[in-house]
């Protein structure tokens, strides 16, 4: 994973290997697709910003076979309206026991937690983090998820901190320059 490595951070083996294994990632919101800023209008209008680099990652995992969850504490047609854009469709918004989510997700896909990644930042996400066979924590994460999660990104959340999970899994799974060859397509 030389590539990788040159692009974001060298990896352990281990790390490598259980990224050659998820079927599905799981997704937190709040601090991973966005910075964790929530922005209220005058008229109580909630906004969030997304990144389209993570959005084109979501895409390369998708096109290469692996599956998108969400599991989030908020609830937000926001939330919704963008992973639709991206294919996701399986969104649980309002969980503030993600541990219902993730047993869900590993019935209705009928998975082993080895089969499972999953990306947060926070507390209420320990619980399944603990859980899966690839845990991952964006750079900017609490230092208390930091420190349990298998890996923690280079980039923070909402800039960056998905794609660079997806380059890797998609990079362990297809080969280093597979991410590099689908270059074409809209952006996300």
């Amino acid at each position: 994973m030389e590539l990788y490595s040159n692009w974001y951070q060298p990896l352990p083996t281990a790390t490598i290997s259980a990224a050659m294994q998820i079927k599905l990632l799981i997704c937190d919101i709040d601090g991973v697709f966005s910075d964790g800023s929530i922005y209220i209008g005058n008229d109580g209008e909630e906004l969030k910003t997304f990144n389209t680099k993570d959005g084109f990652g979501i895409r390369a995992l998708l096109n290469n076979g692996v599956d998108i969850a969400i599991i989030t504490g908020r609830t937000s047609n926001i939330v919704k309206t963008r992973m639709n854009s991206l294919g996701v469709t399986h969104i649980y918004q309002g969980m503030e026991n993600k541990l219902e989510g993730y047993k869900q997700l590993l019935k209705d896909f009928n998975l082993s937690p080895e089969q499972v990644g999953y990306i947060g930042d926070d507390f209420p996400d320990i619980p399944v983090m603990k859980l899966v066979g690839l845990s991952v924590a964006p750079g900017d994460a609490h230092p208390y998820v930091k420190q349990i999660a298998d890996l923690t990104t280079t980039h923070s959340g909402g800039r960056g901190a998905v794609r660079e999970l997806a380059d890797l899994i998609v990079m362990a799974q297809q080969g280093e320059h597979a991410i590099t060859e689908q270059l074409m397509g809209t952006s996300a």
